[in-house]
């Protein structure tokens, strides 16, 4: 590791040499190249003066100060730079000590790891590591790195110390015309959200990756052997008027492991409250919709046919006992008259065994 820069720690009496690392990469974040769409060649950008349109070279760019509102230009050389009182060109001052959270996170900018320089120096270091660990405390100081003076604050991390280049407090903005109106937040909200808190569990980093860089190499790797890229899986929109209370509920349960179901149901997804009606009732229409179009249901003629042959038969079930009566009816007719043709035919039958009867005793 090549160091950027080297100094001293300037701590009481102690001094205490330095040189600064950088603490972050980066570059293997996901950067891209202007190009012409149109032939796909790569774009220069060069350096040129406004005043006879010409090119000029890096070595005659130089520094200059506009003042805001201004349009006069100071031009300012290294030397003049370097005449200026900067007595923390090449050390870093330490002003106070103070606890962490006294510093707001908003002023961090860059971060350096400080190592040693030299051997006489590394006793003093481990000393002012070690009471910055045990102490529980930061230093705050100031420092001047490339050209500019700037707040520092060293923390110790990882058996080193750190430094944290900070922005001055008239650099951050406020949250003026940012923060809500009042918005009353009830009492199982926020017992909800707690516990949501705490059911999330502790942060791996080594498990953190950069999704959307491993998306982009995949989609170069794809275009260089002639495939077409693969699109990725939107997600859920985002922007929605939820049910906070319901979000929180499925979100806990979600987090605790608790909930059964498909991916969906692990996710929490919440139905937006205005949706909530119309969601029903555009169901409720879909329902009704496919008993009249859907093949399937008109296929089941049998279903009907059935019902058909239950209402034909009640209505033949209806007319059964009029039917009934009138045969009972008929068969009694039937059963009188046979009765009075018989009394009939007994009554002549008798009177001609008489009237034969008396002739017979009249000629004798």
């Amino acid at each position: 590791m090549r160091s950027i820069w080297n100094g001293s720690i300037s701590f009481g009496l102690v001094t205490i040499p330095v040189k600064t690392y950088s603490a972050t990469d980066r570059t293997s974040s996901v950067s891209f190249v202007r190009i012409h769409e149109k032939d796909g060649a790569q774009i220069q950008y060069r350096k040129i003066c406004e005043l006879d349109g010409e090119e000029v070279p890096n070595e005659e760019v130089g520094k200059g100060y506009q003042a805001p509102g201004d349009d006069t230009i100071v031009p300012i050389t290294d030397d003049d730079l370097s005449r200026l009182p900067l007595p923390t060109a090449k050390t870093l001052s330490i002003l106070s000590f103070v606890d962490p959270a006294e510093i707001d996170p908003l002023q961090l900018d860059k971060s350096y790891y400080l190592g040693p320089n030299g051997a006489a120096a590394t006793k003093p270091y481990t000393l002012l590591r070690e009471a910055l660990e045990h102490h529980q405390k930061v230093a705050i100081g100031k420092v001047a790195m490339r050209g500019r003076e700037s707040l520092a604050m060293l923390r110790a991390h990882d058996g080193a110390i750190v430094m944290h280049s900070l922005l001055w407090p008239d650099q951050i903005r406020p949250a003026d015309g940012v923060v809500p109106d009042e918005v009353e937040i009830r009492e199982k909200e926020l017992t909800l959200a707690e516990t949501l808190m705490d059911s999330l569990g502790e942060l791996d980093p080594g498990e953190l990756h950069d999704d959307y860089r491993e998306a982009v190499e995949e989609l170069v790797a794809a275009k260089l052997e002639g495939e077409e890229p693969v699109a990725p899986a939107t997600g859920t929109p985002g922007g929605q008027v939820i049910d906070l209370t319901a979000a929180l509920e499925k979100s806990v349960r979600a987090a605790r492991g608790t909930q059964e179901g498909d991916a969906e149901s692990v996710s929490a997804s919440v139905t937006p409250i205005r949706g909530r009606k119309t969601t029903k009732k555009s169901t409720a229409a879909e329902a009704k919709t496919p008993a009249k179009k859907a093949p399937a249901k008109k296929t089941a003629s049998a279903p009907k046919t059935a019902s058909t042959g239950k209402k034909t038969s009640s209505k033949s079930a209806a007319k059964t006992p009029a039917e009934s009566r009138a045969k009972k009816t008929a068969k009694t007719t039937a059963k009188k008259s046979t009765k009075t043709t018989a009394k009939a035919t007994a009554k002549k039958t008798a009177k001609t065994t008489a009237a034969k009867k008396s002739g017979k005793q009249s000629s004798a």
